[in-house]
C-alpha cells in the first residue's frame, strides 16, 4: 500500500506542477512576473499557516512556527531557494517561452539534484545505472529544446537560461532541506517558507519597479490562474512534495519534473494552442526511458509483486 500511495501521490504532484506551467503562461498575460509569483505565495502562505495552526497538535514538541536554529534554517532555505529564487527565475523566463518548453528545462532538476546530492547528501545519490538514466533524460531535454550555438543569446535562449537557474535553485534547496534534517512538521515548513519567499519576491518586484494594473483583479483568466497556482500547485502541491521528499529522497522526488512536462504539453496544447511536434514527442520518449532506468528497481519489484499476486503466492 505504501508503494501505491507514493506512486499515486507522485502522479498527482506531476499533474499539479505540470499544469501549473500552463496557469503561469495564462497569468503572465495580465500580471508582471515577480509580482505574480509574490501574490501566489501571499495567498498560499496564509492558507498553509492557517492549516499548520490547525493540523500541528503539539505532539513531540512540534509547533506551527519554527523553533531553534535548525528549524529556522530549514524555513529560510525553503523561502530563499524553493520559493523566491525558483519562482522569480521561472516566472521571468516563462514570459518568453512556452509552458511545455519551460517544464522541459525544469526537468533538468534531477540531473542537478544528483550533482548536489553527491556533494551534500551521498545517501541520496544514484547508482551508475541511475546516473545513466538521468543522462538519457537530459538528452531528451536537449532534443526538445534544440539549442542553437550560433544564437545562444536570443530572447528565447535567455528565457530558457533563466528557467535553468530556477531548476538549479530548486535542486539545491531540495538537497539542503534534507541535509539540515530539522524536526519541523511539513505544514510548518511549507507555511513559513511560502510567507518568507513571498516577502523576498515582493522585495524583488519593488526593486524592479514592476507595474500593477488594478483592472487585473477583474480579469477571470488572471484570477483563475492565481487561484489555481496558490491553492492547487502551491498549498496542495508542496504539501505532497515535502511528504514525498521525506519518503523518497531529493533525487527520486525531483524525477517529478520528468513527468510534469507531459501534463504541461497536453494541457498547453488544449488550452493555449501550444504546438507539440514530433521532435517534442521523441524527447519525451527519451525522458521516459531515463525515468524507467532511475526507477528500475522499484518497477522490477512491482512486477514481481504483481506476478506473485496473479499466481496466488
Amino acid at each position: 500500500m505504501s508503494r501505491y500511495r507514493n506512486f499515486g501521490l507522485f502522479l498527482v504532484l506531476s499533474a499539479l506542477w505540470g499544469t501549473a506551467f500552463v496557469a503561469i503562461s495564462a497569468g503572465l498575460e495580465h500580471l508582471p512576473p515577480v509580482l505574480f509569483a509574490a501574490l501566489r505565495y501571499d495567498v498560499a502562505g496564509l492558507l498553509m499557516l492557517g492549516y499548520a495552526a490547525y493540523a500541528v497538535d503539539g505532539a513531540d514538541g512540534a509547533t506551527w512556527y519554527p523553533r531553534g536554529r535548525d528549524e529556522w534554517a530549514t524555513a529560510a532555505v525553503g523561502a530563499a531557494l524553493l520559493i523566491a529564487a525558483y519562482h522569480a527565475f521561472l516566472f521571468v523566463g516563462q514570459q518568453h517561452t512556452t509552458a511545455a518548453a519551460a517544464s522541459i528545462v525544469v526537468s533538468l532538476s534531477p540531473v542537478l539534484t544528483t550533482g548536489f546530492a553527491r556533494l551534500l547528501m551521498p545517501s541520496d545519490a544514484l547508482s551508475p545505472a541511475g546516473m545513466a538514466g538521468v543522462c538519457i533524460g537530459l538528452v531528451g531535454v536537449a532534443v526538445i529544446a534544440q539549442p542553437d550555438p550560433s544564437n545562444l543569446f536570443a530572447t528565447d535562449a535567455v528565457a530558457k537560461l533563466l528557467v535553468f537557474l530556477a531548476a538549479a535553485s530548486f535542486a539545491l534547496g531540495s538537497v539542503l532541506t534534507r541535509r539540515i534534517d530539522a524536526s519541523l512538521p511539513i505544514e510548518t515548513m511549507e507555511a513559513w517558507s511560502m510567507l518568507g519567499g513571498a516577502v523576498l519576491l515582493h522585495g524583488v518586484s519593488l526593486s524592479l519597479g514592476e507595474p500593477f494594473e488594478p483592472a487585473t483583479w477583474t480579469d477571470p483568466q488572471a484570477l483563475g490562474a492565481l487561484a489555481y497556482l496558490a491553492v492547487g500547485a502551491s498549498a496542495i502541491g508542496f504539501l505532497l512534495y515535502f511528504d514525498l521528499l521525506e519518503r523518497l529522497g531529493a533525487v527520486e522526488i525531483n524525477m517529478v519534473s520528468y513527468v510534469a512536462p507531459i501534463f504541461a504539453a497536453v494541457v498547453g496544447w488544449l488550452y493555449l494552442d501550444e504546438v507539440v511536434d514530433a521532435t517534442t514527442l521523441i524527447g519525451f520518449g527519451l525522458i521516459v526511458v531515463g525515468f524507467l532506468l532511475v526507477k528500475r528497481r522499484a518497477i522490477r519489484e512491482e512486477f514481481g509483486h504483481v506476478q506473485r499476486w496473479v499466481s496466488g503466492d
